[in-house]
């Protein structure tokens, strides 16, 4: 009920600023125009302005009218509004796989796989088995897997130099002993010179994405939260995942406390989570001497397997309120095409979803000139996203509740908490269904 009463009053502000239709009555009937929606960032901003015109330039028949997001809390609580006021863009490539149960139960998107040359197109592509966890309940794909942004470990060269630790750490038993050689008091002031890791302490849902969840999906091979409708994560690769940060806490590998300041770019953090996003910002304030690597997700020493991670996606979709779809679709190609790929890369320095990437001599130059986004890029085709499930973010608080308890201070084992969470979990989607 509450998420109802959010998006009735949005959609009210979203109306009030939408297509004013019975305005329009009685003109002259408009050609073709279709309505984008992108990210608000400036990079995706960027791009979206020069693929657009792009675009009108070679079909001016289907000219397309580009508007950032408008700003809200969230993105989602912007587009469920839309949905509900009737006000939303024909196309938007911000869409979160989190919030696509909510998307498609308001009948807010279009089937992207009722277009003919859909799977043709799509699987040329995209991975199938990555294209597989985009799935919706219905069995139907009502979004594009665009762009990833997979969850790794960076860690710091002259540390790891310092104490003779050899990347990359690819297990837990790895990780630990390493961090046991690391985080020591060197100069007697009773506090480690050197930290192994650091993770924000408050229990925010989307601290998950960081710790707990790209963890949990390289112990389980690949597993997101949910199998169908089904609750997944009560097993024992979460309790693995829960057990090895409690004893990184409980060892003093990661400080129960707040930083000020970039502890990783001073020196004082090993290793540090992130995605690819953290390069830039990197190469722009790294210090002389700063030397760096990238590292997968460590596993339980008893996976075998490739190493997944949390890709962190943003995909693109259709709403069924155009009057164009077959117009739509062909502009939503354009925005997955090769040449778009490339400047997603070079612009918005994001990995696109895509075949081969690394084997295709048209992306051959960037990854020359940006040699750390090959480990990236490597890694796109072993990620995942999160269920497209209602509640998913009441999901991730009940989860890292539980976490705070268990792993941070200790309260509980990590068996205990994890059927606490799938408890919670359990309780969350019932009441929400009723």
């Amino acid at each position: 009920m509450k998420r109802f009463i959010i998006i009735f009053f949005l959609a009210i502000a979203v109306l009030s600023c939408g297509k004013n239709k019975s305005a329009h009555q009685g003109a002259k009937p408009e050609k073709t125009r279709l309505t984008y929606w992108c990210a608000a960032n400036p990079q995706e901003v960027k791009l979206a302005k020069e693929l657009v015109k792009s675009w009108n330039a070679t079909h001016p028949d289907i000219p397309v009218l580009l508007q950032p997001l408008p700003s809200s809390q969230s993105s989602e609580e912007v587009l469920l509004a839309a949905i509900a006021g009737g006000t939303t863009p024909d196309v938007c490539s911000n869409m979160w796989p989190g919030a696509m149960d909510d998307f498609i139960s308001a009948g807010g998107l279009v089937r992207l796989d009722t277009f003919p040359d859909f799977w043709p197109y799509i699987l040329k592509r995209v991975p199938r088995d990555l294209l597989e966890s985009f799935k919706a309940r219905d069995g139907g794909f009502y979004q594009i897997p665009w762009k990833t942004n997979p969850i790794l470990i960076f860690y710091n060269k002259k540390i790891f130099k310092k104490f003779n630790v050899k990347a990359p750490l690819t297990t837990y038993s790895q990780f630990l002993h390493a961090a046991q050689k690391i985080v020591r008091d060197l100069d007697g002031d009773g506090q480690p010179d050197y930290w192994m890791l650091y993770r924000d302490i408050k229990p925010i849902w989307w601290q998950r994405l960081f710790d707990y969840y790209p963890f949990y999906i390289c112990a389980s091979g690949g597993q997101t939260l949910f199998h169908g409708d089904s609750i997944a994560f009560g097993n024992r690769a979460s309790v693995q995942v829960f057990q090895f940060f409690q004893t990184m806490y409980r060892k003093g590998y990661i400080p129960i406390t707040q930083f000020q300041g970039d502890q990783f770019l001073a020196g004082r953090l090993a290793t540090q989570i992130s995605g690819p996003w953290l390069l830039a910002y990197i190469e722009k304030y790294k210090p002389a001497g700063f030397d760096y690597g990238i590292m997968p997700i460590p596993k339980p020493d008893s996976v075998q397997g490739p190493s997944y991670t949390y890709g962190d996606p943003k995909n693109i979709s259709v709403f069924n309120t155009t009057r164009y779809p077959k117009q739509a679709w062909q502009f939503v190609k354009w925005l997955i095409s090769a040449h778009a790929d490339k400047r997603l890369l070079e612009i918005c320095n994001q990995i696109p979803i895509r075949k081969n990437l690394l084997n295709d001599s048209l992306y051959t130059d960037f990854f020359n000139h940006n040699p750390k986004m090959v480990v990236f890029a490597r890694q796109a085709p072993y990620t995942r996203g999160v269920d497209g499930v209602s509640d998913l973010k009441e999901i991730f608080n009940a989860i890292s509740q539980e976490y705070e308890a268990c792993v941070i201070y200790g309260r509980r084992t990590p068996e205990e908490a994890i059927k606490r969470a799938v408890k919670r979990v359990y309780v969350i989607r019932k009441w929400n269904s009723l």
